[in-house]
């Protein structure tokens, strides 16, 4: 780093360029917009940066090396050079049948890893042929009613060979159970099972809405599936900390750190409350962020989470394990930033953010496709979306070094002031009484619609621009096919469950039942009873019943 009497000579040689040969520049030409800021913190970016801005930096301590505390640069010695992100499109549509012919097409395409959508019904923890189902059957996501569905959706697919990763919060533990049964059928080791749930509760009460029970049980729920999976599967990510969905609805950058790591350290307090011990399950602990349009501040963002998490586990709870430290996550293009006007612009969105998630060291990656905005994506423009990655990672050279813009003045000074603030409202999380205590009272809510009001604001008074909706429009309608879940699809899913309730064997279930409901009243861990209701082929909504029985349905407050 440089000595203060260089850094004094930088600071006159700024001025002097400021002086002699800045000013007449902008006396002459001006520039073209009075002000620049980041891209939702608002926060102004300098014209110039310089080894000024980053003076305070330590390398040891807030940078050092890959693969080593406080992880700034990356959480493995080689990063891409020895093993690229997994590219892990995310997919599910429609009937089981349906979906596993996507994966397979997928899997013969590239993709090295599985995401699995699912529908609302079965977020919801509701059978196809519930009422609240209607209508929604197969259209967000695959239908998952019984162990039945998942055997389908993994036919021909060894779970010993993919890791998948599942989007599912209120009924993760009834369909990691369903994951675990078919690896148990193909005579995979649990040991060997790998992959991710969501499982991420706090989030849903915040910005998703997708939740069951309330926050006590549902933390319960939670960390019983931290211990199961301590022991019985030990590759396999636990929950998948969500700060995806809290940017789309509107958070900062810094509100997508603060709130993302506010959640893990609600989970790992209530995992130290249940008894364990924090390096038996941190290191199952993932992350799962949202990569936004503007790429320097999102490559600092990254940055700075993993040096925060770091910090976090070491000082607050105290982690010995280095795995424990670790911040790992999945990163997703930005859904709210894709188009239906000039879609195909949506690819170029969807590359820079791409390319934003793989300089700030993503351990895996989706990205959209261009007809998100519309509809479910094809099966060509999801090729194209995966070809994306594929050219980043082997025509772009940014896979080719680690951290490539450490030591930018400006991405440097970017990380700090964004873990400053982040940390600065993490401050008010802990003054509120924690996240769950913050979420409760709605003030995280209206601080990411405070925002978001603001940000749309701008759209709309033209302050802010929106290539092809407010600048540079054409009038034009997009011309590509849609991709369609049909009436037909529905009911030929609920002839599919019926089918599954005819030759199972109804007194198994209700026995497996019963035993769920008597372990969700005492305080025994609910997973080993929920992995025999689903072997038993109980449904999804069948076992989410007992469940909304003992534990009530969370009911959420106004956020004014």
């Amino acid at each position: 780093m440089f000595d203060a009497d260089d850094l004094e000579e930088i600071r006159r040689g700024k001025d002097d360029w400021e002086e002699e040969t800045l000013s007449p520049t902008l006396d002459r030409f001006g520039e073209r917009q009075e002000e620049f800021t980041t891209d939702t913190d608002g926060q102004s970016v300098d014209r110039l940066y310089t080894p000024n801005d980053v003076a305070g930096t330590d390398y040891d301590d807030d940078l050092g090396y890959p693969g080593e505390d406080p992880y700034t640069r990356g959480v493995y010695p080689t990063m891409y050079r020895g093993r690229l992100w997994t590219m892990r499109q995310y997919a599910g549509f429609g009937t089981a049948d349906e979906t596993n012919e996507r994966y397979h097409y997928l899997l013969d395409n590239g993709q090295s890893g599985l995401s699995m959508a699912f529908d609302l019904p079965t977020q919801m923890g509701y059978t196809s042929d519930d009422e609240m189902s209607a209508g929604e059957v197969g259209k967000s996501g695959v239908a998952i009613d019984t162990l039945a569905d998942m055997e389908t959706v993994f036919d021909g697919i060894p779970l010993d060979e993919v890791s998948t990763s599942m989007t599912i919060n209120a009924p993760a533990s009834v369909l990691l159970a369903m994951y675990i049964a078919v690896g148990d059928e193909q005579g995979v080791s649990r040991e060997q099972l790998r992959g991710t749930i969501q499982n991420d509760l706090l989030k849903e009460y915040i910005a998703r809405n997708t939740y069951i029970y309330p926050p006590e049980p549902s933390m319960r729920v939670i960390t019983d599936i931290f211990e199961f999976c301590a022991e019985e599967t030990p590759k396999f990510n636990t929950i998948s900390i969500s700060g995806y969905h809290v940017r789309e609805a509107g958070a900062t950058a810094a509100q997508e750190l603060a709130f993302t790591l506010g959640d893990g350290i609600a989970y790992v307090e209530a995992a130290l409350d249940a008894g364990l011990d924090v390096d038996e399950f941190a290191p199952q602990l993932s992350f799962f962020f949202n990569a936004h349009n503007n790429i320097l501040e999102e490559v600092a963002k990254f940055r700075a989470a993993r040096r925060m998490w770091a910090t976090i586990m070491e000082e607050r709870f105290g982690a010995e394990n280095p795995k424990s430290k670790q911040l790992k996550f999945h990163t997703q293009t930005a859904g709210s930033t894709l188009t239906a006007q000039q879609i195909d612009n949506n690819v170029v969105r969807v590359a820079y953010q791409a390319l934003a998630a793989v300089l700030g060291g993503t351990q895996s990656l989706h990205t959209n496709g261009k007809d998100e905005a519309l509809a479910l994506p094809t099966e060509k423009s999801v090729r194209t979306a995966l070809r994306t990655q594929q050219i980043l990672a082997h025509e772009s050279g940014a896979a080719d070094t680690i951290d490539p813009l450490a030591g930018s003045y400006y991405v440097e000074a970017l990380t700090d002031d964004l873990e400053e603030e982040a940390f600065d409202l993490l401050d008010t999380i802990d003054e509120k009484g924690g996240m769950p205590s913050a979420i409760e009272s709605q003030w995280v809510q209206r601080q990411i619609q405070d925002v978001a009001y603001d940000r749309q604001q701008e759209v709309e008074a033209g302050e802010r621009t929106i290539v092809g909706v407010n600048e540079f429009e054409v009038d034009e309608e997009p011309e590509m096919d849609i991709q369609e879940v049909t009436e037909e699809d529905e009911r030929r899913q609920i002839e599919s469950l019926n089918e599954v309730r005819e030759e199972r064997d109804d007194e198994e279930v209700e026995e497996t039942l019963a035993a769920l409901r008597e372990a969700a009243e005492g305080d025994d861990n609910l997973m080993p009873y929920i992995i025999d209701a689903v072997k038993a082929y109980a449904t999804v909504g069948e076992i989410c019943n007992i469940l909304r029985d003992v534990f009530g349905e969370y009911r959420p407050g106004t956020a004014v």
